[in-house]
């Protein structure tokens, strides 16, 4: 299991897409998750947290049905909260095998997230909350993750989206050597399939 963290825009939730495409996993975003109950919108709009015992449930049903399945997981922005990634290590420690931070200029993100036109993103100052929540949030629970040496890579977002997934793609496979077997899996089955065709 990965953790993707990064500012919202900064094209972590794009990102984390391709990498299960090309790893064969599954990736769950924490925000698309919560949005997808419906229940949190007045919440969401004003840029807030929604309450950290609903988020666990929310992902730990999704982390348990990938794994029931047999996919590795890459987790888009969870946890969120020092009181998750707490949990986290709790009771899933020994499945993660690390995590990445990317790294993008907020001056960039800005221009991403007016491009992007989402309802929560209209607001500048919604934006600039939960940006600001997850400044807070981060220290710790990277603070968290190193005291339970769990590795965390930085990489690069700034660049073409190809580009950028081929750092990704680099620094998963340092982060889980056996990614670059799945890889190689995923590869093959694809090359079945032309044949096939």
């Amino acid at each position: 299991m990965i953790i993707l963290f990064g500012l919202a825009g900064s094209g972590k939730g794009t990102q984390a897409k391709a990498l299960s495409e090309i790893f064969g996993w599954r990736t769950f975003s924490v925000g698309q998750v919560i949005r997808d109950t419906g229940e949190y919108a007045n919440i969401i709009d004003k840029g807030g947290l929604i309450p950290d015992d609903d988020v666990i449930r929310l992902m730990t049903k999704q982390i348990e049905v990938a794994n029931a399945e047999g996919y590795d997981v890459i987790l888009d922005g969870y946890p969120r909260t020092d009181y998750q990634a707490q949990w986290l290590m709790e009771n899933m420690k020994d499945d993660i095998s690390g995590a990445i931070i990317l790294e993008v200029p907020k001056a960039e993100l800005y221009q991403r997230l007016e491009l992007r036109g989402r309802e929560d993103d209209k607001s500048k100052d919604a934006i600039d909350r939960r940006w600001e929540i997850f400044e807070q949030n981060i220290i710790p629970i990277l603070k968290l993750l190193e005291q339970n040496q769990i590795p965390v890579k930085r990489v690069d977002g700034v660049g073409e989206v190809e580009a950028v997934t081929n750092r990704l793609v680099t620094a998963v496979q340092e982060l889980d050597p056996a990614a670059t077997q799945q890889l190689d899996d995923v590869n093959g089955e694809e090359i079945e399939k032309s044949y096939g065709e």
